[in-house]
């Protein structure tokens, strides 16, 4: 890697925090400085403004959850299994460590740019669209393999559980109990068990 590639990562890493708790309106170059002990200059010089910075970090922190799914996912070799992953690490608190400081960048990403960012808005609902396919495509295998009932619409049922997750983890943000994201989390399994 180079040294301008080095300090491109450095700046993505060290302001991706940042973004994923204060969003993109809320991140203010002084933000970005700080969090990286850079001047107004050095962080331009490898980025052409703030815009280009948190479209970075939001593919950084959306790829280190996906890595983080990827990763439990490889230990199962069912669809059923492999749908769990998604109740078993969304359950834990993902306000905490292996996620992005902040909770999941595709919800905080959704809510601040929704109005405000047309391009994060994009990358944001790409970023749902896929989550939804990964899903249709794990029941489509399940059904294939005569794990769930063929009577399942995929993609229906797919986007309630992005839904499910999604809306488990506002509820427990906002309110700041956990409790409300693990009880969610009990009924995505129990949808999932009883497919």
């Amino acid at each position: 890697m180079s040294k301008a590639e080095q300090t491109r990562a450095f700046i993505i890493e060290k302001t991706a925090p940042v973004f994923n708790k204060k969003g993109f309106a809320g991140t203010s170059l002084t933000d970005i400085e700080e969090a990286t002990g850079l001047t107004k200059g050095s962080i331009y010089s490898n980025f052409a403004n703030k815009d280009e910075v948190a479209l970075a970090v939001f593919d950084h922190n959306l790829k280190t959850v996906n890595t983080i799914i990827q990763t439990e996912m490889s230990k199962y070799s069912s669809s059923r299994e492999r749908l769990m992953v998604y109740a078993k690490v969304y359950g834990r608190n993902v306000l905490d460590h292996p996620f992005p400081a902040g909770g999941c960048p595709i919800l905080n990403t959704s809510i601040d740019a929704d109005d405000t960012h047309p391009e994060l808005r994009k990358r944001a609902s790409a970023a749902v669209l896929a989550w939804k396919d990964n899903i249709t495509t794990l029941i489509r295998k399940g059904i294939k393999d005569k794990e769930f009932k063929n009577s399942i619409d995929p993609e229906e049922l797919a986007l309630t559980l992005v839904a499910m997750i999604e809306g488990a983890v506002m509820i427990s943000k906002v309110t700041g109990k956990i409790n409300y994201l693990k009880a969610v989390m009990k009924s995505v399994e129990k949808m999932i068990n009883d497919l």
